[in-house]
């Protein structure tokens, strides 16, 4: 629920779903996250209070994040890890292939990252994982995923292993996994059979290592989407900061003030 701007990270992961064709979504919850199905859910009286005082932008704002998909909801309970994350879908994937979004990473709308991953899954079947390249010494804080052409674009590569937070000495790569997944739902019974990992939790990278080795007939393979788009890590404090300011930079209605503002902020007060 944290804002960017004037929307919680987590609507705009749910756009992204729904531009993408994904109209029925599961939010997997913990505790203290009412406010998160509230935001999705009517607001009737401040509806009626807008309708009275005839304020037809406002109104059209509030009922839009309402309007945006099927919204679902479970809760993981015990926070045990991406992984245990995801095995508490299961009830509600009926044996489909599915996506997983992570609420903390935003995917810029301009740079359609699901949409492609979607066409891969369903031209090459399996389960795809989105991959940016990163610093060397950065991999350490994600997945990282060793990889090999498999001959679909220049964009997708076949996934032959993957690591969970390796030491920059022993990453396979510099291709880290960035919070989006399209997984084939042979992901439930690996991950019922994953041990806890790095952490002490369920980690998904650790199924999905299990499925880079299987063919199709098994739920494998795991192939990779090369992503060079704009992304936005809310979970980070200073990539949280500038998505506020970019996000907000291109915005029609906020973006030239703001600019102009920015501007004089940089050229005045940053010299002191």
């Amino acid at each position: 629920m944290l804002p960017v701007v004037d929307k919680p990270a987590i609507q705009y992961v749910v756009e992204e779903a729904a531009a993408a064709g994904l109209s029925d979504i599961l939010v997997v919850t913990g505790r203290n996250k009412r406010a998160l199905e509230d935001h999705f859910d009517r607001a009737y009286e401040l509806e009626e209070l807008l309708a009275r005082k005839g304020d037809k932008d406002r109104l059209t704002r509030v009922q839009e994040s309402a309007r945006l998909a099927n919204m679902h909801y479970v809760r993981q309970g015990d926070p045990k890890g991406l992984g245990h994350a995801v095995s508490v879908a299961e009830q509600h994937i009926a044996g489909q292939p599915f996506a997983v979004l992570l609420g903390d990473d935003l995917i810029d709308p301009r740079d359609p990252l699901l949409s492609r991953m979607i066409e891969v899954q369903q031209e090459l079947g399996g389960s795809v994982v989105a991959l940016m390249e990163v610093d060397p010494s950065q991999i350490h804080l994600y997945g990282c995923a060793a990889v090999k052409p498999n001959g679909f674009g220049e964009d997708v590569f076949r996934v032959t292993d993957l690591v969970e937070k390796p030491d920059t000495a022993d990453a396979p790569s510099n291709y880290a996994v960035i919070g989006r997944y399209i997984l084939d739902p042979a992901v439930f019974d690996v991950l019922r059979e994953t041990e806890p990992g790095r952490g002490g939790e369920i980690q998904l990278t650790d199924a999905l290592r299990e499925l880079a080795q299987r063919d199709e007939s098994a739920g494998g393979p795991v192939h990779g989407v090369i992503f060079k788009g704009r992304r936005y890590d809310t979970g980070d404090r200073a990539d949280y900061l500038r998505a506020i300011v970019r996000l907000a930079c291109e915005r029609e209605d906020l973006g030239a003030e703001f600019r102009s503002w920015l501007r004089e902020f940089v050229t005045t007060e940053m010299q002191d």
